[in-house]
This record gives structure tokens, sequence and C-alpha cells, in this order.
């Protein structure tokens, strides 16, 4: 019966019509998206780490008519008993509650797993998806370093699994279109992309070692990484902000911009990577920079920078969230949202695309559902009849593995050399230390 039903899932396309490889048809819209034509097999899933961004994320598949939700996983029980509330209104049946997903993964009837988690658990949490036969969306970044990301394309390509990387612009129709216009030469030959991101984020004060809440399951929430004691101002978001278990700004926010820029300009792995910046605004336990500029160098005589300040959220071109290139006959800006502005060398904008679907870019839990919702029906397409991923687990690695960089040049406070062959440190052993993590005995991932 099982194998009737994945030969169903691998060539059952027709059904998905409504979606193309370039985006959506012209009459795709935000009161449309939940009524995308599906198969009457359902494609089924279990997610993983639902407090704010995976609550989200979870309700956005259950509202896939072709999905089940099969199970909710959290660490935290009040997270999972909400996301469970949420996904039962959406696909009007009530999936299992699972505090630990290894569990879901012994379902054979499970199709694949969500990864919205924190991001050490992002790659190991993948890494045992794939290995149980499951495919993966992988909220970015797709690792919590560069080993781990390697360990990723190793295993997809091992397995014969998807992974698709949650870059969701990959897939919103006006950002496609501008990227091909790009291509085509709307400003000449692009040379330079600047990127930002901008945020008002309050500090995270000195926090107190306490008792674990008796709604929490810290061992598995540390999971892989090595155990530290618990303190009042780590979970749920501030855990981004600590080197132990996050990545910082550049992945938390950078990484979705950073990867518009390599797309838009052509390039994988760079040749000089340097980074500045600090912990500036407040004196807390925030150990990863609050304000950072990462310039990434390629040989193809092109530049790319990242500019965070999670501390104070004046926007650059008018916007809290971008990518503009600079071509050699004028500039292309891709704003927060679906949109695009084009200027010439005297700045005077000569094409604009505007947004046609909502947008957010610092809402906690997604930019919007609706245009959340093109990267898993690109996703889904994948699965049923070969459609080839937005951003597969290769760029997706690429494309995290740059502002992974940067932090490792912000740490080790020098500018590093890297093979534009496969993104690799040259020379620096110390650098290369930070290449991969430590990991909890008994927890260390493997292909």
């Amino acid at each position: 019966m099982k194998k009737s039903r994945r030969y169903f899932l691998r060539n059952a396309g027709a059904a998905a019509a409504a979606v193309t490889v370039g985006g959506v048809l012209p009459s795709f819209s935000a009161t449309s998206y939940r009524r995308i034509l599906g198969s009457n097999e359902k494609i089924t899933a279990a997610v993983m780490g639902v407090n704010s961004r995976g609550l989200s994320v979870a309700r956005n598949f259950a509202s896939q008519a072709d999905c089940e939700m099969m199970y909710v996983c959290d660490v935290d029980s009040r997270a999972m008993d909400k996301c469970v509330i949420a996904v039962e209104k959406e696909q009007k049946k009530k999936p299992k509650a699972e505090k630990d997903f290894r569990k879901a993964l012994e379902d054979k009837n499970l199709d694949l797993l969500i990864v919205t988690a924190p991001d050490h658990w992002h790659a190991p949490a993948a890494l045992l998806a794939v290995a149980a036969g499951k495919h993966v969306y992988l909220e970015k970044p797709c690792s919590h370093n560069p080993n781990e990301g390697e360990m990723l394309i190793r295993s997809a390509e091992k397995h014969g699994k998807l992974l698709q990387m949650g870059n969701q612009r990959r897939s919103w129709p006006n950002v496609i279109d501008a990227i091909k216009s790009l291509h085509e030469g709307i400003i000449g030959r692009p040379y330079y992309a600047k990127t930002w991101y901008t945020n008002n984020r309050e500090s995270i004060g000195i926090g107190k070692k306490t008792a674990v809440p008796d709604w929490l399951d810290f061992d598995l929430w540390q999971g892989p990484a090595p155990r530290k004691a618990y303190q009042d101002n780590l979970i749920h978001y501030n855990w981004h902000w600590f080197w132990h278990w996050g990545t910082g700004e550049a992945l938390n926010n950078g990484t979705h911009m950073v990867d518009l820029a390599r797309w838009g300009l052509k390039v994988d792995y760079p040749v000089k990577v340097s980074s500045s910046g600090g912990r500036y605004r407040y004196q807390d336990d925030w150990e990863t920079p609050d304000t950072q500029v990462i310039d990434l160098e390629f040989d193809n005589n092109t530049l790319i920078s990242w500019e965070g300040r999670s501390c104070n959220g004046k926007g650059i071109e008018g916007s809290s969230v971008g990518v503009i290139f600079y071509g050699e006959t004028g500039s292309l800006l891709i704003e927060s949202g679906n949109s695009y502005k084009v200027f010439d060398l005297k700045n005077n904008l000569v094409k604009e695309v505007k947004n046609n679907m909502r947008a957010e870019a610092r809402d906690l839990t997604g930019p919007g559902m609706e245009l959340d919702a093109l990267h898993i029906r690109n996703f889904f397409d994948s699965i049923r009849k070969g459609t080839p991923l937005h951003s597969d687990i290769v760029s997706g690695h690429k494309s995290t593995l740059l502002v992974q960089l940067g932090n490792i040049s912000q740490r080790v406070g020098r500018t590093l050399r890297i093979d534009p062959n496969n993104g690799r440190i040259l020379q620096d052993k110390a650098a290369m230390k930070l290449w991969q993590r430590e990991y909890e005995k008994g927890w260390e991932p493997k292909v």
C-alpha cells in the first residue's frame, strides 16, 4: 500500500497545475491561495518547533488542500497545544501532539518534516529526517555552521530526498521577475549588491540561572548543543543572540537578502570576506553583533555587502529590509515585499512593480502567509512531479555559507581568504576551527 502511495505522489502532478515554475497564474490572489488544486492523495507532514514562526508555517501547510499536518512537535507544551488547535481549525482534523519529533519520524505514513526549531537544531533534525526517508522543508539558515551545510548536501544525495530551504522570496513572483530583468540587462552588468536589515530590538538584560519551567523540556530543546544551565532570558527568541545556539542577525535575517544578492549577481563562493561590528547598543547578555557590516568579494569583479542594525530601525532606501543592485546603466531595488523599482544613472525612476500581496518584514512569524504559500507549492510540485526546487539545499547552503563566513570573520577579527571553488577558508587554522562545532556526547549528527 505504501509503495503505491509513493508512486502516486511522484506522478500526480496534473492536479497541481495552478502553480508554475516561474510563480503563479496571473489570476492568483491572496483570497484564492488556499483553493489551489491539490491531489486527492494528501502529502503528510510533521512540524518541529511551533512557538512563533513555526506556528505560522504549520498553519500555512495545513491550509493547503493537498496536505495533512499529522504531527505537531515542540518541547514547549504550551506552544504545542496552541499549534494543535490552530492546525485543527485550518484542516478540520486534529494532528497528533508529540514532544519528540523523532517519534513522528518513525511513522511510515509521514512524507515530510518541517523544521522551524532554533538554529542549532536545523541541520541535525533535517539529517535525521532524511535518513528516515522524509523530505524536509528547512527554515533558514539551513545550518548552524558550514560543516553541517556540507553534511546536508551529502545526505540529500545519499538518500535521494528533497530539502527546500525557507528562502521564500525565491518563489515570490515579482521578485522572480526582478531577478529575471536583472539577468536580461535592465541595468547593464550588475557589479555591486547592497543588502540590509534594520529593527528596534530591546535589551535582553542579564539572565538569571533558574529552575526550568514545567512546560519546557530543556534537555530536548538543547539537543545536539553541549549542555548549559537554563537562564530566564534565553527562551523563546533570545537564543538567536547566543553563539552556542544561534547565529545572530546575519543568519536570522541577512540570509534572505544575501541570497537574493547572490542570485542576482550569479555568484557562488567568494574570494575574500570581511566583517566589522559588535554589540554596541546595550550592555547585556547578547553576544552576537547588533551592528554589523559584512563584505563579500567575488572573482567575477563583483561585491555583496550586508548591513545589519538590530537596535536602530532607520531604513535604507525607505525600507527596513532590502537589496539594491548597482549596474553599468542604473540600479534595481527590491524592497521588503513582493515589489521592485528600477532607476537610471540620474536616479530617475524608470520602472516600478508594486506589491500585490501583503508582506511585513519585521513580523516574527513571517512576511506573509500568501507569499509563503508559493514556496510551499513549489516544494509540493517538486515532490509530485519533479519540478526544480526554488531553493534546494545546494543553493541554500551557498547563501547560508556567505553570512556564516561573515560571522567567522567577525569572531576571529580579520579578513578571510576563501577558495572560490568550494567556499573553504584558506590558510587560517583558527578560523577553520569555527567551520564546525562541538556536540553533546551521543547527539552528534551524521550523514
